[in-house]
């Protein structure tokens, strides 16, 4: 991947039960952080989303965070981003993380997690974008998504090129590989 300069991280606003995603999602940001790569995220303080901000954050990377009005007083945002957006609704949070990013990195998370990730990926199997999408798989924290997909191919609402709209890659190391070490 070449010319990837920000990354929309769509993750958990709860640390789920495995202390592994704590670790990998911290793991995650620092990673961004140290590729000089920008984080878009959700905008919040808890959980995941928390944790990939604040290891960007303590590894001196530029963040941006971008949370719906409502949701603010719910999801703590996080103190000390670089850029902290506020948008009306959801929706147009999800438009304003994909407008400022070059790529997508779908983490451990629930239902909100799988929205954002089905979303980005419904646009670009209609042609809406070509950006990578990349599903980060840390201890089988990407098992539900990949279950939903293979459920939709195989009761044909899905054909099996939808496979090559994203990436699955099993842990952060090769992840932010994948995204282009060194730049």
């Amino acid at each position: 991947m070449t010319d990837i300069r920000a990354v929309a991280v769509f993750c958990g606003a709860s640390m789920g039960c495995r202390p592994i995603w704590h670790a990998a999602a911290l793991a995650l940001g620092e990673g961004l952080a140290a590729r000089g790569i920008r984080l878009v995220y959700g905008g919040g303080s808890l959980g995941l989303m928390g944790a990939v901000a604040q290891g960007a954050r303590q590894a001196g990377g530029a963040i941006s965070g971008v949370i719906p009005g409502f949701l603010i007083r719910r999801e703590a945002p996080e103190e000390d981003i670089t850029k902290f957006e506020i948008t009306e609704t959801m929706h147009d949070r999800k438009q304003r993380m994909f407008d400022l990013s070059d790529a997508f990195v779908s983490f451990a998370g629930g239902l909100g997690t799988l929205d954002e990730t089905f979303e980005i990926l419904t646009w670009k199997q209609l042609g809406l974008h070509d950006k990578p999408i990349l599903i980060c798989n840390v201890e089988g924290s990407a098992a539900p998504l990949m279950a939903a997909i293979e459920a939709a191919v195989d009761m044909g609402f899905a054909q099996p090129h939808i496979r090559q709209l994203y990436e699955v890659i099993n842990g952060v190391p090769p992840l932010l590989e994948r995204l282009g070490a060194g730049q």
